[in-house]
Order: C-alpha cells, then structure tokens, then sequence
C-alpha cells in the first residue's frame, strides 16, 4: 500500500505538513494510560489558557474549511472536535488503546489524527478531491457519497476512508480489536506545523515504546532533519506493544519514502507523497 496526497491537495494547500507512521503488533490490551494521562495534562494546561478556537492550528483548519466551502463551525476537524469535547465533560471515551493514544496526542497538539486499519484498505490510499462515485461506511453502517470536489481519504477500491479531510473518519477502516497494524496519519497548516508534526510523532512513538519488553523492536521516527524514517528489525517480536515506523513529516511536494517498508507503489509526479509505502 502506498499513501500520499494529491498533486491537486499541495497546490492548493502549499503550507500542508503530514506525518505518516505504520504501527504494527497492535494489541486490545496494550496499557497506554500512562501516557494518555500526560497528553491529556498538556491539553488540559492548554484550554487552561483560552478555547480552542485561540489555538494557532485550530484556526488554520478553519481556513482551510472555508477555503473548501465548508462552515467551519458547523464541520471542524477532528483535532478541534475532541478539544472541545474534553473542555466540556473534562475526559474523552476510553475505546481502543490506540485510538485512546491518538485522541490523546490530537488534544495535546490540537493536530488531527487519522487511525487507519490497513487490513480494510484496498490497494492504495489517497488524500484526494472526490469524484462523487465513492462510497463511504458510516459508524452506524449506513453508505453515503462524498460531493464531487470534497476532500476525502481513498483507496484504489473507491472507498472514502474520510469525509471533508480530516472532519470524520468511515467505519470501514476503524481500529478494532482484530486491528494489528495500523496508518496513522497527522496533518498540520499552522506556521510551526512541521516542528508540531515531528513533536507529535515522537510522542507516539516513546508511548508505544514505553511498554514494550525488553525484546521489542526500537523505534524512533524523526532521525534526520526534514526527511526523517526510522528502523526497526522485524525478527524482535512482541506481541503486546505495538512498534512504529515513521516517516515524514512531508511538506511542499516532499517525498519521504518509508526505507524499511516493501515498494509496493509509486509516485509518478514526484509530488504530494507523505511517504509511506507498506505491504
């Protein structure tokens, strides 16, 4: 599977950052409380301060709603969704693990972040304007059909895996408890978004490092400076923590290929890639 976002997405969002990470050996159980706790302090300190809509990277996904025709206040991305949930019940739903660390690190960077099941991900996956023929699975399990133009996630199947970018996620490709691998995908248009989305991405990967054993493999996203991967070696296994490898964050037309995952794709342009490509 190969992942990336359209020529058409950078030119007309040029500030765009993405991260992709693919996190493998995914685990019901895994015990992430510790650090959802942290995270969720950071976002606590910072609504501590004002709403969410005063944060930098809440207002630039308002713009670039506006931008695609969309009323920001009556559809915000999924970063700017949970702040406001948790700044007015105090705590969020404990559902999977992974989906309790992403919500998590989403309210402390006020970053959307997408959790993606790769097994229910036909061939590739694309940040794309829709053409109105794909189909898109609801949590209730009801099929609707993006607006010709809407910014949705696709794969080659014609599935949207996300409706109006990163406002609502499908129930097809949701993190369950049979999930073992997982794309976990972070976008950014903010002024310091690319330190934001490498910040982010490092957070994640200490926490699922944080309860591995002392088998599991290592993994650190971010090693170089602006065209950052990272390795892990596949024969180390643990099968209650999960391991990640990252790659990115992309920005402008950047192409960050992930070295340690199997070429399966291409990009053709050049362009547009955040950089993951994985069997």
């Amino acid at each position: 599977m190969h992942f990336q976002h359209s020529p058409e997405i950078w030119r007309d969002f040029p500030e765009l950052v993405a991260g992709a990470m693919l996190v493998d050996r995914i685990s019901a159980d895994a015990s992430v409380a510790a650090p959802v706790t942290g995270l969720c302090a950071v976002a606590a300190g910072r609504l501590a301060t004002g709403s969410e809509g005063e944060f930098a990277e809440v207002q630039a996904w308002r713009r670039a709603f506006s931008r695609m025709g969309l009323k920001p206040t009556q559809y915000r991305c999924a970063a700017e969704a949970l702040l406001r949930r948790y700044r007015k019940e105090g705590s969020l739903p404990s559902l999977h693990p992974l989906i309790n660390l992403c919500n998590a690190a989403s309210l402390a960077f006020a970053i959307p972040v997408a959790a993606f099941d790769v097994a229910h991900i036909s061939g590739d996956l694309e940040v794309r304007h829709a053409t109105g023929d794909e189909t898109y699975l609801t949590f209730t399990g009801a099929t609707e059909h993006p607006e010709p133009g809407e910014v949705i996630f696709a794969d080659s199947a014609g599935q949207a895996h996300a409706r109006r970018w990163t406002n609502r996620q499908s129930g097809a490709s949701a993190v369950r408890d049979t999930t073992t691998t997982a794309l976990i995908v972070a976008e950014a248009l903010h002024d310091t978004a690319a330190r934001d989305v490498r910040a982010l991405q490092a957070a994640l990967v200490d926490a699922l490092k944080a309860g591995r054993s002392s088998r599991s493999p290592q993994c650190s996203p971010n090693p170089r400076p602006r065209s950052p991967s990272s390795r892990h070696d596949p024969r180390q296994r643990d099968h209650r923590s999960a391991t990640a490898r990252a790659a990115g964050p992309a920005r402008r037309r950047r192409r960050v290929p992930d070295p340690d995952a199997k070429r399966s794709g291409s990009n053709p342009a050049g362009r547009g890639s955040s950089g993951i490509e994985c069997a």
